[in-house]
């Protein structure tokens, strides 16, 4: 009994330092008009775990589809431990270029990702009480919606109106308010907002 008041006591806590840290208040989505409107011209980049097609132009024998192992590297027939986590498809298909042309007069490369996971710090990592807690690929115009729906909503304890948002913003580390709970089940898409590469969402568990 005496362990589980100061579990409940502590849980309560943390509840409070959460939302005593969120006081800052966040845009709502933007309202799009077109498909290629995007949040800070995203592009995406290469990470581990990431198929990559890799095409050589009147070179089918080195062409293929290429693996990229946890370092962040790959290695094709006359390339050997090329890093390419963290790079575009385009930046990459031109640094292929570049090694080729010491074996091949003039290759010209395409590059496209089959299966996306991304590197970690492009990833969007949802905690607590989900359905699904999990690291989620950003994808372009990403919102709060669209990664609550990714992880399957809010479990029957959370407290989604008292869930935190992880964001490092020139380079520091900010905290903000979010309520998920009010989005979700109330349809008030004013509490949308627009994600963003690296974000942490945090939801904590209700306490009765």
């Amino acid at each position: 009994m005496e362990i589980s008041r100061i579990w409940v006591g502590a849980a309560a806590l943390i509840t409070v330092f959460l939302s005593g840290c969120a006081t800052q208040t966040l845009p709502t989505a933007q309202v799009r008009t077109s498909l290629t409107t995007n949040v800070n011209n995203y592009q995406y980049l290469v990470g581990p775990g990431d198929n990559l097609s890799i095409f050589v132009w009147r070179n089918p024998e080195i062409s293929g589809s290429f693996i990229v192992r946890p370092d962040g590297k790959v290695t094709t027939s006359l390339v050997e431990d090329l890093d390419v986590s963290g790079k575009t498809p385009t930046m990459l298909a031109r640094e292929i270029e570049s090694e080729l042309s010491k074996y091949i007069n003039n290759p010209r490369v395409t590059v496209s990702v089959n299966n996306f996971s991304g590197p970690l710090s492009e990833q969007v990592r949802v905690i607590g009480e989900a359905t699904n807690p999990s690291a989620i690929s950003y994808t372009q115009n990403m919102t709060l919606l669209d990664l609550m729906i990714a992880v399957g909503g809010l479990t029957e304890f959370a407290n989604g109106n008292n869930a935190v948002l992880v964001r490092v913003v020139s380079g520091e580390q900010k905290s903000y308010a979010l309520n998920i709970e009010t989005l979700i089940k109330d349809g008030d898409i004013d509490k949308n907002i627009d994600m963003l590469p690296g974000d942490i969402v945090i939801i904590p568990e209700a306490w009765f």
